[in-house]
């Protein structure tokens, strides 16, 4: 059951009719990957928290969707393309949304759209604090390096580039906000970093945020994961003109978890 759900919904973009309004599973039983939508050389599919993009063969994303779509799990996708390949980055503890081309042209194609910001990318962020719900949405305006930082100085070493995160609060508990974020710019670990800066880390970040308060959201709270998803991404496809907008199934369950429990227990 999702948290607020009346608001949660409330608060997410026009999603256009996707390829297929039931998600196919593709995938190990463990480990399920729905697909919200592909053509025959493009898929767009939800990652796991924990599942690498490219860097474990056999058992990363792009290895396990290939051979799915080898096997003919996935009808409408060309059964021969040459191999499966991320258009953009998603750290292997953030879930959501990829979106994945079988062949170097059609990569090139998408690919184009997000060197040139043409690309919206929407997340979902518990982070530690209470923020205001009624606030709309406000701005993160940090300059950051390209390279990653850590909690000690999340802006990191090296020339800073102008860099914003647009925000807004959707729900809070008694430790924690859940955020929606929208980059309006691309530089590693942004939201991540934008948030420690604020004084309001990601739960569950190791890199950024407190040892304190990683050892109690796993302690206490039998929290495990990064609270990060990638819930929308809204790109151009082959031969159209307009957007899609292809989302995700919604907040994931260990995420919606935390904060009903936080709600009760303190």
């Amino acid at each position: 059951m999702a948290v607020h759900k009346k608001r949660f919904d409330a608060a997410r973009p026009n999603i256009m009719q996707t390829q297929s309004s039931t998600p196919v599973v593709i995938g190990g039983v463990d480990v399920p990957l729905p697909v919200v939508g592909c053509g025959p050389r493009w898929l767009v599919v939800e990652k796991p928290c924990g599942m690498s993009i490219h860097n474990d063969p056999g058992q990363d994303l792009c290895s396990l969707v290939h051979m799915a779509v080898k096997a003919g799990q996935v009808p409408v996708v060309d059964r021969n393309m040459p191999g499966v390949h991320a258009v953009h980055r998603l750290d292997r503890d953030t879930s959501g949304i990829v979106l994945l081309a079988g062949d170097s042209q059609t990569g090139a194609f998408f690919g184009a759209q997000f060197a040139a910001r043409s690309v919206h990318k929407r997340y979902l962020a518990m982070v530690h604090g209470m923020l205001p719900t009624d606030a709309g949405w406000r701005t993160w305006h940090w300059p950051l390096t390209d390279a990653a930082g850590g909690r000690k100085n999340p802006v990191g070493r090296g020339k800073r580039k102008p860099c914003t995160t647009r925000w807004r609060a959707l729900e809070t508990s008694d430790h924690y906000s859940l955020v929606e974020c929208e980059l309006l710019s691309g530089r590693k670990h942004q939201i991540r970093r934008h948030a420690c800066l604020a004084g309001h880390a990601v739960v569950g970040d190791r890199r950024y945020g407190s040892v304190r308060s990683l050892e109690f959201v796993s302690r206490q709270c039998h929290f495990s994961r990064m609270a990060l998803h990638a819930h929308t991404l809204s790109f151009r496809l082959p031969g159209e003109t307009g957007m899609k907008t292809f989302a995700s199934g919604g907040l994931p369950d260990a995420m919606q978890h935390l904060l009903a429990t936080d709600r009760k227990e303190h």
